[in-house]
């Protein structure tokens, strides 16, 4: 069985419809299903505050790149256009962990690079799996080491994902 954490989000357009569009896409492979947070963008560019959540997903018949794969064609279908790293955007859809797999594969890092230095990926997780682990390290711990900037960016929303909805 293949079990995946995705950390979704959204700054253009409907972001609350963006994110729901990938529940519903994902159907029952979602087991879990965070808050949605308000984020301050991350990176540098000026750009309205994203919602992001972050689910946790499983398939028998989904490896590590399909949910990439799915990912890419979930963000296509939100009309995603990509002309500026860590720009805004319409649906980010982010593989965060896959199983227990460590990859450097340039297509799909595994754990993502990234991960531990981003509140928004941390704080919903820990919501859904309060002793979630990211390369060895307890989640709750390395978000005591994230500065109190990037934890005060994160604010959750009374705004709802509804399995089952749209």
């Amino acid at each position: 069985m293949s079990r995946a954490v995705l950390s979704i989000g959204s700054n253009l357009g409907d972001r609350l419809t963006h994110l729901q569009s990938v529940l519903d896409a994902l159907g029952d492979r979602v087991t879990a299903c965070s808050s949605v947070y308000s984020t301050a963008p991350w990176g540098g560019v000026e750009q309205q505050d994203f919602l992001n959540a972050t689910l946790i997903v499983r398939d028998d018949d989904r490896d590590c790149h399909d949910w990439l794969r799915i990912g890419q064609e979930l963000e296509r279908a939100a009309e995603r256009v990509r002309l500026e790293r860590w720009g805004p955007r319409t649906l980010d859809v982010d593989v965060i962990t896959c199983d227990d797999v460590v990859s450097d594969d340039p297509e799909l890092t595994l754990p993502h690079p990234r991960a531990h230095e981003r509140a928004f990926v941390l704080v919903p997780w820990l919501e859904i799996e309060p002793d979630a682990r990211l390369a060895g390290r307890p989640v709750r711990e390395l978000l005591g080491d994230l500065a109190s900037g990037e934890l005060s960016g994160v604010t959750r929303t009374e705004f709802v994902l509804v399995r089952g909805g749209a």
